[in-house]
């Protein structure tokens, strides 16, 4: 029997069987600014995202604008059944995705901004890590303020706000008027290319 792949280019096929993708790409194609980029994050961007954690002693990890799903489903992995893991997305198309691919996971279609009532309906008053991938320059100004004060409000002592990026270092600015300590980590392996800022308060390095 012949290959029905067989004629796919192979920089292709990758694309091809990556859960979401198109739908990934299709959000970005009609919503532009409000999606960070035009593709999920590649495994190398997923890998540098959670360097560092140390789930053993993770209670609690918010993910904020979950996608499709290349971090969430590392994520998850990772944090086992001690963890709890909280993931928002606002498109609805995005949280039924997420919805069906993790099933067993606690997807919140819901804004950003209302993080801190959405952890206080759980119980959960501080959390270890947050992750966004939002495109957080973005977003309009009051929202993005009330965001990331949320977010720096919600971080227990020694937590970390955790930013991608297609835009390496131009916005460090923006993350020092609200943590301490920023960051960035360059992830050349994606497409495009990008970073993480890593965001906490405490000495500067």
């Amino acid at each position: 029997m012949s290959n029905p792949d067989a004629s796919v280019p192979k920089p292709y096929a990758k694309f091809k069987t990556s859960p979401g993708w198109w739908l990934f790409l299709k959000k970005f194609l009609q919503r532009g600014r409000t999606i960070a980029s035009f593709a999920p994050s590649s495994r190398y961007m997923v890998r540098k995202m959670l360097q560092g954690i140390e789930f053993s002693r993770c209670e609690c990890v918010v993910e904020l604008g979950g996608g499709t799903g290349p971090v969430t489903a590392e994520l998850l992995r990772r944090a086992g059944k001690r963890c709890k893991v909280v993931v928002l997305e606002l498109d609805p198309d995005l949280a039924l995705h997420l919805r069906q691919r993790f099933p067993h996971a606690d997807i919140v279609e819901a804004d950003a901004v209302d993080l801190e009532r959405l952890l206080e309906e759980r119980g959960i008053q501080r959390v270890d890590h947050i992750l966004s991938g939002l495109p957080v320059p973005s977003i309009p100004e009051p929202a993005r303020t009330r965001i990331l004060e949320s977010a720096k409000k919600c971080l227990k002592p020694g937590g970390t706000f955790r930013q991608l990026t297609v835009m390496p270092l131009v916005y460090r600015k923006l993350y020092r008027k609200y943590f301490e300590s920023v960051d960035f980590h360059f992830v050349f392996w994606n497409l495009p290319p990008g970073g993480v800022y890593v965001c906490k308060d405490g000495p500067h390095r």
